[in-house]
């Protein structure tokens, strides 16, 4: 089927790829085009997005070579990126990257999970026993997005 590993250095081009292609498709449905371009630039900063996701727990889900949907966790307990191919949704991808990172947060002895959750991930966490904290707007090169502070406790 697919495997999940750990995320290294030579991943990151793809999966900034990934990222700012499922922004542009599937969140196009909950955010103005705009928006999207404000949350997912054309040209995205390769070398934070290669320090964020070293510095977190992060891991890749692949099948045969190809990144599939990635996840990552910060040592506070912040779910920070989790995101699933746009060709690859509704696999069930994003609900094991999602246990993979709760797998690793119980075992650090985290005692909760927060998240900020766009409105078209809000369905999912919440189905998942994430509670909405709050609504927030946050501003991204003059555009404001509606996103959902969450949490869950461990």
């Amino acid at each position: 089927m697919y495997t999940i590993r750990l995320y290294k250095q030579e991943d990151c081009n793809e999966v900034v790829s990934l990222f700012y292609n499922t922004v542009h498709s599937v969140n196009k449905k909950d955010y103005t085009p705009q928006q999207l371009k404000a949350w997912a630039p054309a040209v995205l900063d390769f070398e934070r997005w290669n320090r964020v996701l070293s510095q977190n727990y992060t891991i890749i889900v692949e099948k045969e070579g190809v990144i599939m949907g990635f996840g990552d966790i910060d040592a506070a307990g912040y779910f920070d990126h989790l995101f699933v191919h746009k060709d690859y949704q509704g696999q069930g991808i994003a609900t094991f990257i999602k246990e993979e990172i709760e797998k690793y947060a119980l075992d650090a002895k985290m005692q909760r999970i927060t998240v900020a959750a766009s409105i078209t991930a809000k369905p999912f966490f919440e189905k998942h026993g994430y509670a909405v904290m709050k609504e927030q707007r946050v501003e991204r090169d003059g555009q404001l997005l509606t996103n959902y502070f969450m949490e869950k406790l461990l």
